[in-house]
């Protein structure tokens, strides 16, 4: 497994594993503790695993934790995601930048997203698995939503989105959730 760093989100990092195929199919290693502690993260501050199911097209996101906010590794364990992360960090040197990936679980590769990082995803295969590994246990009440469509972030989102919770559809936009956090 190597880590490639992310250039448009600072902090960001794409964990590739090694993965070993033969006929019965493939095995590789999705998490390598000392890979992610040889980039400065603390692999056992992750608390919390998850999973998601979706259908092509369904787009979930962008989402962000208020307060310490959250940070993530995401994997697409089966199908692929079309991956979006917006850093919205005031103090980072990529503030504002969008990154887009497609994560499949043909490649398995983990994408590791900092805290104060809005993320989001669509899926773009009939069935796509997403893993999650956070580093907080959720807190609802520190859920925060963008509009998946804001024209300032011009995320050009490869389907139409064929389904997504009332919350997405509902979202602010990202110039109303920045003024919310300013005051």
């Amino acid at each position: 497994m190597k880590a490639i760093e992310v250039p448009a989100i600072a902090g960001a990092y794409l964990f590739e594993p090694t993965p070993y195929a033969d006929e019965r199919g493939f095995f590789c290693r999705t998490f390598d503790a000392d890979v992610v502690r040889s980039v400065g993260i603390d692999p056992d501050a992750f608390v919390q695993d998850s999973v998601s199911r979706s259908v092509r097209g369904v787009l979930r996101g962008l989402h962000l934790r208020s307060g310490a906010g959250e940070a993530k590794l995401v994997r697409c364990s089966y199908g692929q995601i079309f991956d979006v992360v917006v850093d919205l960090r005031p103090d980072s040197p990529t503030y504002r930048n969008v990154a887009t990936f497609e994560l499949s679980g043909e490649t398995q590769t983990t994408l590791y997203i900092p805290a104060g990082c809005a993320h989001g995803f669509q899926a773009l295969t009939d069935t796509a698995d997403t893993s999650y590994r956070i580093d907080r246990p959720h807190d609802p009440a520190e859920d925060v939503t963008i509009a998946f469509d804001d024209p300032e972030l011009a995320i050009r989102w490869p389907l139409p989105a064929a389904s997504m919770s009332e919350r997405d559809r509902r979202a602010p936009s990202l110039a109303q959730v920045l003024k919310q956090r300013e005051s």
